[in-house]
């Protein structure tokens, strides 16, 4: 590995060479996350560390360290020639990020200064790039044939991004910001128009919806990440766009984006090649993208649904009440050995799928009472209450499952810090709790807002300490959290559990 100065900005610009790139961030990823187990702190919420394990904290760095001294030399042996460091298409803000979770904003302050982050970084093309952190130098990358490997600093080049333009819009819909209305719906059309023009120039085969490759996010949750975030986000914004002929256009972008899924799904609901260090999640938006669309209208088959049904209850022991070690007969994508994420992910998909089953249920009656039905019709829509009673069941375990464990700081803490994979998981951890509601909700609306109010920035930002770092992810998702509840209508679940009314941020 070579390391050179840049010394225009005083940043250090890493070069890693691709067949080592991935080994060697798994390597550190798994050094840290077994540090973070000893007793790492992990944000406002912290693991509580052994009393006799006082070196602890330090574990992470001293490993690393050691890890670095070791592979030098065979990293070096292999570093390609130097190539010329890429400039990045908009400065994002630096500024002292030390004083976090003192004197935290309130949710509504946190709310309108993180609003105010991601428009400030909306790119003229109309999307956002990933907002700081590490980056994979796609000047040789791979994808290229090039070399690849991590490039930092200052000066590397942030271009727009698919995944993260869709969860920057997901956000200004649920804080009321659209194409049709609110104060900043011409940033929401620019958004819309660069979604749209992503998956127009795609192909029709793969399940690519971007050219943009090795993001944080396709690095570490999974490499067709933008393509699910797309169908979130396309189902989020029906009835929101300026006219008919924008309406159209969104329909058809949905629609193309759903056959890719459908024609690349699997069997057990997965998709080939969907890499990432923690792909569950992915998987997890997939059932959202899925179940979203399909409730907007949008041309997806109930057998598709039942797939991705397949990737949720994996791993759910609906008897034992709760979820088992990640190996079952259905293939789980890798959750990087971290419960959270698995957990969240697979719950917010059931209730995903529960919403989703709501005109499924209703049909199914009206089948059944319906007097000039054939025998063969009442029959499947017996089934078809039957798998929804069950499908109910499994999610209300899940969903018990998670919100049992919500005391744990361990497995709050996920990773171990705060990385967008925490604020995303968050969110869907709230998302079920809210559905519960009682004392479990009360306490951990209170844990949640205390937890993502204090980690706020004071330029209204997010950043991760881990994987995934960039501002603009982080921010999105950690907004998605307290803006949980903005979407009352689709909140109701085919259980005809209706979740308490008021936003986390009027709390």
């Amino acid at each position: 590995m070579t390391i050179q100065p840049n010394l225009a900005d005083g940043h250090v610009q890493e070069r890693v060479p691709p067949f080592t790139s991935q080994f060697f961030d798994n390597l550190l990823t798994t050094v840290w996350h077994m540090a973070g187990e000893l007793g790492l702190a992990v944000g406002c919420m912290k693991t509580t560390p052994h009393p006799k394990r006082f070196f602890a904290p330090l574990a992470g760095s001293i490993c690393a360290l050691l890890a670095l001294s070791a592979l030098t030399p065979l990293i070096n042996a292999a570093s390609p020639p130097e190539s010329k460091v890429r400039k990045k298409t908009a400065t994002v803000e630096q500024v002292n990020d030390a004083p976090k979770d003192r004197n935290a904003r309130s949710p509504e302050d946190s709310l309108a200064a993180g609003l105010k982050y991601l428009l400030d970084q909306q790119h003229p093309d109309g999307g956002w790039g990933q907002g700081g952190g590490w980056r994979q130098n796609t000047s040789n990358s791979t994808h290229n044939g090039g070399g690849g490997g991590r490039v930092e600093g200052a000066n590397v080049e942030d271009p727009s991004d698919l995944g993260n333009t869709c969860a920057t819009l997901v956000t200004l819909l649920r804080a009321g910001q659209s194409p049709k209305e609110g104060e900043h719906k011409e940033a929401a059309a620019k958004a819309f128009d660069y979604i749209c023009r992503q998956v127009e120039n795609s192909d029709k085969e793969s399940l690519y919806v971007t050219d943009v490759r090795d993001t944080q996010l396709q690095v570490k949750i999974g490499t067709y990440v933008d393509t699910f975030l797309a169908g979130w986000a396309l189902s989020e914004i029906k009835g929101k766009v300026a006219d008919d002929a924008a309406e159209q256009r969104r329909a058809a972008a949905l629609d193309k984006v759903m056959a890719k899924i459908e024609r690349n799904q699997k069997d057990d609901g997965s998709f080939a090649n969907n890499n990432g260090w923690a792909a569950v999640i992915s998987q997890g938006l997939c059932s959202k993208a899925l179940n979203s669309a399909a409730r907007s209208g949008a041309k997806v088959k109930q057998e598709t649904l039942d797939k991705a049904q397949k990737q949720n209850i994996a791993g759910l022991d609906v008897q034992k009440g709760g979820f088992s070690a990640p190996a079952s007969p259905t293939a789980e994508p890798s959750s990087a050995g971290v419960s959270l994420y698995r957990e969240a992910a697979k719950l917010n998909g059931l209730l995903e799928n529960s919403k989703s089953n709501i005109a499924r249920k209703e049909a199914a009656q009206k089948t059944i009472e319906n007097k000039d039905a054939t025998d063969k019709q009442r029959d499947q829509a017996k089934k078809d209450l039957q798998q929804i009673d069950a499908d109910d069941k499994a999610t209300a375990v899940a969903n018990a499952s998670v919100a049992s464990k919500l005391r744990d700081s361990g497995y709050v803490a996920g990773f171990g810090n705060n990385g967008g994979e925490e604020f995303l998981s968050y969110m869907n951890v709230t998302e079920g709790v809210h559905q519960r509601g009682g004392q479990e909700w009360d306490d951990w609306r209170s844990k949640m807002t205390k937890t993502v109010c204090g980690a706020q920035n004071a330029d209204g930002s997010w950043a991760g300490q881990h994987c995934i770092t960039g501002r603009t992810f982080c921010t999105s998702t950690a907004l998605l959290t307290l803006l949980v509840e903005q979407e009352k209508a689709d909140a109701r679940t085919s259980d005809n559990k209706t979740p308490t009314e008021e936003p986390v941020a009027k709390k």
